[in-house]
């Protein structure tokens, strides 16, 4: 007999099949998981181990010297600022001039627009090492290379089509009547982008910032290729000092690095997390 006629109609249930593959979602993600946290704890144990090496063991003896050697003006204060100064006046071009070209694309409604964006997303598609090669010859004839200004300027132009593209998406979300409510009351539309439509999406603008800076901050090859002069590398460029000859590795100073490199990306996603997860504010904004 059939297992329903045996038991109760109350008692007797079929098998979902979402059950039957749920352990296998859960090991998978814990493989996952584990596969990211390995890395970051040996990151850790390593900056605390004078006699770091590529197996993840905890230390004998817990020193905070490989940071002391890391600490000074050479190995890291000069190229975190150089980074800072980099990154930061490159992000701050990149959302000033995204914000700028998504306006037009996310207010006015032509039939170019649409290819214009298939163009945007495309260019994001081409890469960096294509390019550089032209690149390099042209900062070199109007006399960009070896120039912090020059290499922020290469990073906002191959960062803004994604840029453009995030910022237009975010900006579909602020409602137009806001606008014209702004323009009846005499705003011109500099104004209106400045003082209605950026600060309701200011969530959005936080991610297009923090998204160019993240991938600014860990650019290695473009400034490896267009600076030349050791005081103005930054630090993901400095960070190769620790790869010695004949596979010579200082790993106790190299995590210590990596530490104090990662920290800035991660104060500045805690200082605007609770913004993000806040959400656009516009309840209220708009009532029929």
């Amino acid at each position: 007999m059939p297992p329903s006629r045996l038991l109760p109609r109350t008692l007797w249930r079929a098998p979902r099949r979402g059950n039957r593959h749920r352990p296998a979602a859960d090991a998978g993600l814990l493989a996952v998981a584990v596969a990211f946290a390995i890395p970051l704890v040996w990151l850790v144990l390593s900056s605390l181990d004078t006699e770091a090496t590529l197996r993840v063991r905890l230390p004998t003896s817990p020193s905070p010297d490989n940071f002391s050697a890391v600490l000074t003006d050479e190995i890291t204060f000069t190229p975190m600022l150089n980074s800072l100064l980099i990154c930061g006046s490159a992000t701050l071009l990149t959302v000033l001039c995204a914000a700028l070209a998504a306006y037009p694309l996310s207010r006015f409604r032509s039939r170019f627009s649409r290819p214009y964006l298939l163009t945007i997303l495309f260019s994001t598609c081409l890469p960096i090492t294509a390019v550089m090669v032209p690149v390099y010859a042209l900062f070199v004839q109007v006399n960009l290379i070896d120039t912090r200004y020059g290499t922020a300027l290469f990073l906002a132009a191959a960062q803004l089509p994604f840029a453009i593209w995030l910022m237009k998406n975010f900006m579909d979300g602020v409602p137009k009547v806001l606008e014209e409510a702004a323009w009846t009351d005499g705003a011109s539309w500099p104004q209106t982008l400045l003082r209605v439509i950026l600060p309701l999406m200011g969530p959005g603008v936080a991610v297009v910032a923090i998204y160019t800076f993240i991938m600014m901050w860990g650019n290695f090859f473009v400034p490896f290729m267009l600076l030349l002069s050791p005081e103005q590398l930054p630090a993901s460029v400095s960070i190769f000092n620790f790869f010695g000859n004949y596979g010579a590795i200082a790993f106790g100073e190299l995590s210590a690095f990596s530490i104090l490199y990662s920290t800035p990306v991660l104060v500045l996603y805690i200082l605007i997390s609770r913004r993000l997860g806040g959400g656009f504010a516009l309840g209220g904004a708009v009532k029929g």
